[in-house]
């Protein structure tokens, strides 16, 4: 599976390198632009959109509506979409892991974390998420979570390593994305991603678990605080993606490819796809979460929502502040409604209700919530719209 890396000898190296240097200044500059608060909420927002897309591209359409639902314990009475809904939460629930630091110093291509990425994936999913039938017998199989396969596989054109070569492959693996330099954690984002589906250590699951790989090989190497996700651009041009992915596979094509067994041209060419997805879904949410935009959708929204009586009429104030503010503490709310202390605390209430603000307890600040139901309306574009049920 050489090469695993662009090294500082490849002629590739000075492009790629100009996109990683771009992708770590808009990425910062979006970090950087967002009150902590607002940040967080829209994190939160981006795992159900990251898991969203994620799935999207093996298959199975479950929207980030039908995931919060999930997540309060909402499940659909379908069996199919309840076990896809079961899917998405245990998705949410390894992303978070990422994203509090689960795989922080480097774990995210060992083979401890990479097992431990599907580990946690497949252990929370119903049984029949868990058979995988052979494409050419038709036998039932069961994966075992964080295991490796225990038989050979092909997919697509590509005859995956021998079942017994894994465990061999995957100490190279580990070993040869223990990149210290910035730039080369970078890299090693997208050249990381398709070695190890090429590899394709488990019976199933490789790609969610590639992709969150990715997620938190970004996530460590340019602090991103979860606030975009490459997901999203690779499922909205899913056929290049695959095609640069199948690419990746194919052999050396002359003296001028590399050194390795496999072509270092192809892999570079992914490279540059995969760096300017990400500077593309960075720069949207940039264009989305632009500040007097964001607050214009969101206040025009709050005052069709009075007068249809759907929510009180002093919200407008308060959602206001705490675009300006992050969060606000309870006692200032009277003051920003300009009401009393009841009427303050009503609307609060019922803000919190209709899922637009949250709050740690009840006599904690309150700071602004992005729903996936008002996704649409708040920050378009972001997924597609879909009435709730």
């Amino acid at each position: 599976m050489e090469p695993l890396f662009l090294g500082e000898a490849s002629r590739h190296r000075t492009a790629l390198s100009d996109l990683a240097l771009e992708l770590t200044a808009q990425s910062t500059r979006l970090r950087s632009e967002l009150p902590d608060s607002i940040a967080a909420a829209l994190a939160t927002l981006v795992r159900a959109m990251n898991c969203y897309y994620s799935n999207l591209i093996e298959g199975h359409d479950t929207h980030p509506v039908d995931i919060e639902r999930a997540l309060a314990n909402d499940f659909s009475a379908e069996p199919e979409q309840r076990n896809l809904q079961l899917e998405a939460r245990a998705h949410i629930a390894v992303q978070t892991w990422i994203d509090e630091g689960g795989l922080a110093v480097g774990r995210a291509t060992t083979e401890q974390g990479v097992c431990e990425i599907h580990r946690r994936f497949c252990e929370h999913l119903p049984p029949a998420l868990l058979v995988v039938e052979d494409m050419k017998t038709g036998e039932a199989l069961e994966m075992v979570p964080g295991a490796y396969r225990t038989r050979d596989v092909q997919v697509g054109q590509h005859m995956a390593v021998s079942a017994g070569a894994v465990p061999r492959f995957m100490k190279r693996f580990e070993q040869a994305y223990r990149t210290p330099g910035r730039l080369d954690r970078i890299f090693s984002a997208a050249a990381a991603h398709h070695r190890l589906l090429w590899i394709h250590p488990f019976l199933d699951g490789n790609g969610r678990v590639a992709r969150l790989m990715s997620h938190a090989l970004l996530l460590d190497s340019l602090d991103t605080g979860g606030l975009w996700s490459v997901a999203r651009g690779l499922a909205r041009a899913e056929g290049t993606y695959k095609q640069h992915l199948q690419a990746c596979d194919l052999q050396r094509r002359n003296d001028l490819d590399g050194r390795g067994n496999l072509s270092e041209e192809a892999l570079a060419e992914f490279t540059r796809f995969f760096l300017e997805t990400c500077i593309d879904q960075v720069s949207f949410m940039r264009r989305l979460m632009e500040p007097d935009r964001l607050r214009d959708r969101i206040l025009l929204w709050a005052e069709e929502e009075a007068r249809g009586g759907r929510i009180p009429g002093k919200s407008r104030e308060l959602l206001g502040a705490l675009l300006y503010r992050g969060e606000v503490p309870r006692g200032e709310v009277a003051d920003i409604v300009v009401a009393s202390p009841r009427t303050a605390r009503r609307v609060v209430s019922e803000l919190l209700d209709r899922g637009v603000l949250q709050s740690v307890s009840a006599r904690a600040p309150v700071q602004l919530r992005f729903p996936a139901e008002l996704a649409g309306r708040w920050m378009p574009g972001l997924f597609p719209e879909r009435e709730r049920k």
